[in-house]
């Protein structure tokens, strides 16, 4: 291997972020816990600096390096800045509700540091094996982050259910992958791109392979029916792990369908588009219409996520740059949506209260019309209505999925966004028409405040202008 194959320039990010891992873990380790807030400057400074050389370093082409394994594009930019940044947002709504618990500590900092290394690697891969271990670095912290608050029996309960279904489903995929090296001779997605489009006989092995990978990918994503781990680990979990599984992975999983389904299994298209159909129709279906009974909005929301991966699904199914660049949009959406529900959670939780109840809303307007107004914006684009961006993401997914002649999926589709507009309403109702039972005013670092502000604004705005982020994802696919 020649350092002309290896051509460290595109990885640049990548390893600028392992290395401030490695520095922000050992400086952690020898400062006092008083000091404990140089660890999270740190880490956002960490963010910043791999976000600065993603933007030095973006290209319009396709790069390939260190022999094959690790691919540079369009797609692999965008999303690294979008993971970036939200991660960027997830430390600052973390580190009031962290210190509040006595649990600001530097380890939730390294391990979501190692966790954005794992979605990079995922998003550039290239090669099997580099996708499988951005994978496993992203699950391990993952894991390990559910059960950071030690001394709570339902975060421990959380992380065993956690660990061992994705367990399950790394199997699943390492198994999928396996068959598919095996008939392909190759773990480069190019090279089985090739293969796979000239299976002849093999095309049923593929097929075999392809059943056991779109389980992994379903499991990855919560999915129905490979969701049953989604409503008990946002739940389980501190909402300062919930909020960071609920976004920025998202974005990784959307990175690693692409990679394995469109670049590398694309001639098998008219296979896993029937598969999808399904896993897409029950995911809409089971989200929205259990979503309905619960009291816990962590609850709720991990249903809601569920439906909203039903819809990303159906932008992929499209099989078209249309469909594709549609759930890349839907998809960084979500992530912005998801990032500020879970924002305005943590803000209203405190020491010994979590504020993860239906009822602790009511009234929100009485303590803070200005967060109340956030919420409702928030509530209103995951329900897709205009003029937020949720509107626009959902119509963009319909339309791809109309282009190809499927109308009853997109009719379908309709059907369950009208059922989930009920609980995101019944929100929006407790905030504005039924009387607080705490009356105290809602407090927060200036530094949370304009986050969370630029983050409902950011919502309203893509709302209100959505063609420069439409753009940008349709040029990643043309």
């Amino acid at each position: 291997m020649t350092l002309e194959a290896l051509n460290y320039a595109t990885a640049w990010p990548e390893i600028f972020l392992l290395c401030m891992a490695c520095v922000v873990l050992m400086v952690d380790v020898f400062i006092a816990e008083k000091n404990r807030n140089v660890s999270y400057l740190l880490a956002q400074l960490s963010l910043l600096g791999t976000f600065a050389l993603v933007m030095v370093g973006q290209t319009d082409e396709r790069v390939l390096s260190f022999n094959d394994m690790f691919v540079q594009d369009p797609m692999s930019d965008v999303l690294k800045q979008f993971i970036l940044g939200i991660t960027f947002a997830v430390f600052v709504y973390s580190r009031d509700y962290l210190k509040d618990r006595n649990i600001f500590k530097g380890e939730y900092y390294v391990l979501g540091l190692f966790a954005v290394s794992g979605m990079m690697l995922m998003v550039s891969a290239n090669n099997l094996l580099m996708l499988y271990l951005g994978l496993e670095l992203l699950s391990l912290c993952l894991y390990t982050m559910v059960a950071f608050h030690r001394d709570n029996g339902n975060a421990s309960e959380a992380a065993m259910k956690y660990f061992v279904l994705g367990a399950i489903a790394s199997g699943m995929l390492l198994y999928g992958m396996s068959i598919l090296y095996g008939l392909s001779g190759s773990l480069v997605l190019s090279d089985i791109a090739h293969e796979v489009a000239n299976a002849g006989d093999n095309k049923i092995g593929m097929v075999f392979a392809l059943v056991f990978i779109l389980v992994a990918l379903a499991f990855k994503l919560g999915a129905v029916p490979f969701h049953m781990w989604v409503p008990d680990v946002y739940q389980g979990s501190p909402t300062a792990v919930t909020v960071f599984i609920g976004t920025a992975p998202k974005l990784a999983g959307f990175a690693m369908i692409m990679r394995l389904l469109v670049e590398g299994m694309g001639a098998l298209q008219t296979d896993w588009q029937q598969m999808l159909i399904i896993l897409a129709v029950l995911s809409m279906a089971i989200g929205n219409i259990i979503a309905i009974s619960q009291s816990n909005i962590k609850r709720m929301l991990a249903y809601s996520t569920i439906s909203h991966v039903g819809f990303i699904l159906l932008g992929i199914l499209a099989g078209t740059a249309a469909g594709y660049s549609s759930a890349m949009f839907y998809t960084i959406s979500y992530a912005i949506m998801s990032l500020g529900g879970f924002g305005i959670i943590m803000l209203m939780a405190r020491s010994g209260f979590e504020a993860d109840q239906l009822d602790d809303f009511r009234g929100l307007n009485q303590r803070s019309p200005w967060f109340a107004f956030l919420m409702m914006i928030l509530m209103l684009s995951m329900a897709g209505v205009p003029p937020t961006v949720g509107f626009w993401a959902k119509l963009a997914v319909l339309s791809a999925v109309v282009e190809i002649d499927m109308t009853w999926l997109a009719v379908v589709a309709v059907f369950f966004s009208i059922i989930g507009i009920f609980y995101y309403l019944r929100i929006i109702k407790l905030m504005y028409f039924d009387d607080a039972v705490d009356e105290t005013p809602l407090s927060c670092g200036r530094d949370m405040q304009i986050t969370l502000s630029t983050n409902g604004l950011l919502i309203l705005g893509l709302g209100l202008y959505p063609a420069g982020l439409m753009s940008l994802c349709l040029s990643v696919f043309n």
